[in-house]
């Protein structure tokens, strides 16, 4: 009988309590944040994510953070700074005869810091209104900018487009680069759930999730202000996001969705409401590839994991430590949307890159 579930025997099983976001703390610990209770909570860890501790109220107004929709990081002068959706007053709705979202829509992007190591917390502000999706990068560059990648949706004809988020003072206030529009029409059609990197000549990376077989890239020369180099990259993917994560040795790791699963051919799925151009949904098995030249070439993929006639996809990355990656799935499902399973492993870079 063919094995339908399988784990790349290199990767470690992640024994934590949690889905991250996560942020490696000046003494070595670890912070998260989600919402308990209708609150949302920093908590710190001091056994690598097993164990949670101390914990302290990011606002006191009700907000509804969602793991996979949010991000944490920390400035070089310890100002830790949260970029979140929240679901607090969350609507979706699509008309299928207009081809167009209603216009009351909403799920919008908001930000907060502490300046005090997450012990009470400060600037909170909503940076983008109207309706966005999940985004998957937040970083800081060498000059200290912060830099978050996201989607927006629009209308007439309803799409997504991304563009960039950031900021010059440690999350006080925030600025957005020019938007990124490779055109579309459907509620999963367009550029959508961009992830993103800065390179070792100090330029920035975006790799973007289309319905065109394959990534877009686009570049930054300038910090993420304006993205001026815009066109398809040579990485095949099917119409599930990637997460880019630039490691503490230089290089970049990608993990995602290849556009078929290896060996055959994925059925596609026809135009409809979602996108207007047949695609592949393949997310049957997650892959892993390194590039030691700022993304000009890759290491043949690898596979981390599969589930056939399930899915592992939405990953979130963490390096703990230099040359330790944690890899979770925020999709991992056994058959279909069905029988969920935790997909959390760690690897080493040594093992994976070549």
């Amino acid at each position: 009988m063919e094995n339908r579930e399988w784990i790349n025997p290199l990767c470690e099983i992640l024994q934590i309590d949690g889905h991250g976001p996560f942020v490696n703390l000046q003494d070595g610990s670890l912070m998260t944040v989600e919402t308990s209770q209708n609150h949302a909570i920093a908590k710190i860890s001091n056994d690598d994510g097993k164990t949670w501790s101390e914990y302290s109220y990011i606002c006191d107004q009700k907000i509804n953070i969602q793991a996979d929709s949010c991000f944490i990081l920390t400035t070089d002068s310890g100002v830790i700074v949260v970029v979140y959706l929240d679901f607090t007053e969350y609507k979706f709705r699509w008309n299928n005869e207009s081809g167009e979202p209603e216009k009351d829509c909403k799920l919008e992007l908001w930000s907060i810091r502490s300046l005090d190591k997450g012990k009470t917390w400060v600037d909170r502000q909503r940076i983008l209104d109207g309706y966005n999706a999940n985004f998957f990068s937040f970083f800081k560059t060498r000059k200290n900018r912060i830099i978050a990648t996201v989607e927006h949706l629009v209308r007439n004809p309803g799409h997504w487009v991304v563009f960039s988020l950031f900021s010059d003072d440690e999350g006080k206030t925030w600025h957005r680069s020019n938007i990124i529009d490779i055109g579309g029409h459907g509620h999963h059609d367009g550029a959508l759930e961009p992830t993103g990197a800065e390179l070792n000549d100090g330029s920035i990376l975006m790799l973007i999730r289309t319905n065109f077989d394959r990534f877009w890239e686009a570049y930054s020369d300038d910090g993420g202000r304006y993205w001026r180099t815009i066109k398809p990259s040579g990485i095949d993917a099917s119409s599930s996001p990637g997460y880019l994560l630039k490691l503490n040795s230089g290089r970049l790791v990608l993990v995602w969705n290849r556009l078929n699963p290896e060996g055959r051919v994925y059925p596609r799925r026809q135009p409809c409401a979602f996108h207007e151009t047949e695609t592949s949904w393949h997310r049957e098995e997650l892959s892993i590839s390194f590039s030691r030249d700022d993304g000009k070439n890759w290491t043949v993929p690898v596979l981390l994991g599969k589930q056939k006639d399930g899915q592992i996809s939405y990953p979130y990355l963490f390096e703990r430590r230099p040359g330790e990656i944690w890899i979770i799935a925020g999709l991992s499902f056994r058959k279909g949307w069905e029988q969920p399973f935790p997909f959390k492993v760690k690897i080493r870079e040594k093992d994976f890159a070549g």
